[in-house]
């Protein structure tokens, strides 16, 4: 808040430390300066070409730039078009051209000579070093699926909204093409996926003032007592706050300690710290809120109670305990259920990974699965309306 005390001075020190959305804000000061270096700590921020932040961050004078990330393309190549736009304005030439001779063919077609292309292009200007080259400094990660089946209310009431959102959907998409059904489509794999979690995390009306059991929270407490019997410091992601506040009141019944951490937890630090110092056993933590930018190596356990559209997020957010600097084998469990929403995620998940994998290795070569059309579409209309099968 005192910072604009600050600005008068400025020539007098060697380093600026800002956040994303004070750049925006203070955006006039900044565009006046000539800065050195500007470097862009967790530069995914800026992955949205036309955002405001982003924008302002372009036009910042500067003799260098870099880049920082452990995530460069978490959802289509439009992101690393962005990255580099900062780096140097024109190398990878204006967004329209980039689709076309890249992002099109490459995601909708599967162009393997467009990504070779691309990776060779991209590669002098990228440093990186990956988890296998620091696997001697970290200790094992096992990463455990534990499928849940969903059966009875719950089954019945994913089926109901299944039904009827497929129905909406279609009606929108004959009436406004895919493009402009988006936010329809979402909604409806919001539902499913709430559903999945805890059907208490939808509106009232869906579920008509009835009771309906949670299948995946069911599971999660009876593996959470035994956890923290055996003497385990557990972190658990939920994108969803609410379902971090039902876990909340449920493990408050066990008798288990814990900190929560979400976009509106105001003591950040003293969160961190209780659980870091082995005051509290396990941390919940939304996936928004504490995905990136965390030390938590007192942590042995991950639990990724819900999964997300992109592997390199939930990495991420997994990365908060093994990191360099854990001593102890880090154990991660995803806890999905089957026949649903999730397990199609979990499809898409492998579909992306695969991208950003060719894209950072300009050597790697099309496997047959891969060289077909169909794998290599991000979301395709069938695709979309695949998550919306009924269950088998």
């Amino acid at each position: 808040n005192e910072r604009r005390k600050q600005f008068l001075h400025i020539e007098k020190f060697d380093i600026v430390l800002t956040t994303y959305p004070l750049i925006l804000r203070d955006q006039v000061f900044h565009l006046a300066q000539h800065y050195h270096y500007v470097i862009l700590d967790e530069s995914q921020h800026i992955k949205n070409a036309r955002s405001k932040t982003t924008q302002s961050i372009f036009n910042l004078s500067a003799n260098f730039r870099l880049c920082l990330t452990g995530t460069p393309m978490e959802n289509h190549l439009g992101e690393i078009w962005s990255m580099f736009h900062f780096l140097m304005p024109g190398y990878l030439g204006n967004i329209e051209k980039f689709n076309r001779l890249f992002k099109k063919p490459i995601e909708m077609h599967g162009d393997f000579d467009r990504q070779k292309q691309l990776s060779q292009r991209l590669k002098p200007f990228m440093l990186r070093r990956t988890k296998s080259e620091v696997a001697n400094e970290l200790p094992p990660k096992t990463e455990i699926i534990r499928s849940i089946p969903i059966s009875g209310k719950q089954r019945d009431l994913y089926e109901t909204i299944r039904i009827a959102m497929d129905k909406k959907v279609q009606l929108e998409i004959n009436k406004k093409g895919l493009a402009r059904s988006q936010i329809m489509i979402l909604d409806a794999l919001l539902k499913l996926r709430q559903i999945c979690c805890d059907p208490s995390l939808l509106p009232d009306k869906f579920t008509q003032g009835i009771e309906v059991n949670s299948a995946k929270m069911e599971l999660l407490m009876d593996l959470l007592p035994e956890m923290i019997i055996e003497g385990r410091k557990v972190i658990i992601f939920s994108q969803f706050v609410k379902m971090l506040n039902i876990i909340e009141k449920a493990i408050l019944k066990e008798g288990i300690t814990y900190t929560k951490l979400t976009g509106q937890t105001k003591k950040r630090d003293e969160a961190i710290n209780s659980f870091q110092q082995g005051e509290v056993d396990v941390f919940l933590i939304s996936l928004k809120a504490g995905g990136v930018g965390l030390n938590l190596t007192a942590a042995d356990t991950v639990i990724h109670y819900d999964p997300w559209w992109n592997p390199a997020v939930e990495n991420q957010a997994t990365d908060r305990a093994h990191r360099l600097g854990q001593d102890k084998p880090v154990f991660v469990y995803k806890l999905l259920t089957t026949e649903t929403v999730e397990e199609k995620i979990l499809d898409l998940q492998k579909k992306k990974q695969k991208l950003a994998d060719r894209l950072y290795d300009s050597k790697s070569k099309p496997t047959s699965e891969q060289s077909h059309d169909s794998d290599n579409q991000m979301f395709s209309q069938h695709e979309l309306l695949e998550l919306l099968q009924p269950l088998d």
